[in-house]
């Protein structure tokens, strides 16, 4: 298997070029969708989506459209968790918010294009296979980004808002909110590797454990982060449904660290090597940004 970075160089490299090759884009709109998109970051979701691919003997590069496409959602996501109608937020990885450079129209359809324009990638990318694998690929992806997936934890995170925070509230939200698209990169990974349904299973709990920590780890660092390590503003999470506010930080930690052991142990059912994977969820309770 390759590092990290050489995953996340891979999936940097072909974000453009593979947004480019669905045709023929209204100029201010590729410049929108791109502004976002090529903004940087960690690309978590499709290094690991290419990191599990290949950890099961497939490869990285047929699962590659899939691997952006995964990170066009992620970015349409954002540009749309930034407008004012949701949570407002002025900075995103050091930069104005999309809809601070653009307006709130063209910020819509930018997030809008990357979203449909991932689907149709994913689609092109399943249609040139001579199998199945990439169907079922593409549906995972549209299921974990879905009305049951991201879109329906997004949605109790608007709507619930204020309200008291309870054990199943926040669960509910933090599962789908963020879990979602980290529990979509490894099973699609190890659906495009040709594994079997209880292999795909063991790699999707390890992306629920590891989604819950994530955002546990977001929730401390909108507490105790420092704005300058991560590119946005603190403190915007005071009235949200977190694990801080429903277990204090000291409990918050400790959740996540339970979280990782879990998804540890979900590792050990993968019938592979496990290192890439066993090191990327200890790193996630150190991360600062």
């Amino acid at each position: 298997m390759r590092s990290r970075e050489e995953y996340r160089r891979m999936a940097e490299e072909a974000l453009e070029p593979q947004l480019r090759s669905l045709g023929n884009i209204p100029d201010r709109l590729l410049e929108a969708m791109l502004y976002s998109l090529t903004a940087g970051g960690k690309r978590l979701r499709p290094v690991m989506l290419l990191a599990a691919c290949e950890m099961a003997g497939g490869s990285p590069e047929e699962a590659l459209p899939f691997a952006c496409a995964l990170e066009m959602i992620h970015t349409y996501s954002l540009i749309h968790d930034d407008l004012p109608g949701m949570d407002n937020d002025d900075l995103r990885r050091g930069r104005p918010t999309n809809h601070k450079v653009y307006g709130e129209g063209l910020a819509i359809l930018a997030g809008d294009g990357l979203l449909n324009g991932a689907m149709e990638l994913a689609m092109r990318a399943a249609l040139r296979r001579q199998d199945l694998l990439g169907l079922r690929a593409a549906e995972a992806l549209a299921r974990h980004a879905g009305v049951t997936g991201m879109i329906a934890g997004q949605t109790l995170d608007v709507t619930m808002e204020g309200s008291e925070p309870t054990e199943e509230l926040v669960s509910y939200i933090q599962i789908h909110k963020t879990s979602d698209l980290l529990q979509a990169p490894m099973e699609m990974g190890l659906i495009l590797a040709g594994c079997d349904e209880r292999t795909v299973e063991a790699g999707r709990e390890y992306g629920l454990r590891l989604g819950v920590a994530f955002q546990i780890v977001d929730d401390l660092l909108d507490v105790e982060g420092d704005p300058a390590l991560m590119g946005k503003n603190t403190g915007m999470d005071e009235k949200k449904l977190t694990r801080v506010a429903l277990r204090g930080v000291e409990g918050a930690r400790k959740d996540a660290e339970e979280l990782v052991q879990q998804a540890l142990k979900a590792l050990n059912q993968l019938p592979f090597e496990t290192v890439f994977f066993e090191k990327l969820a200890l790193d996630s309770l150190s991360r600062v940004s």
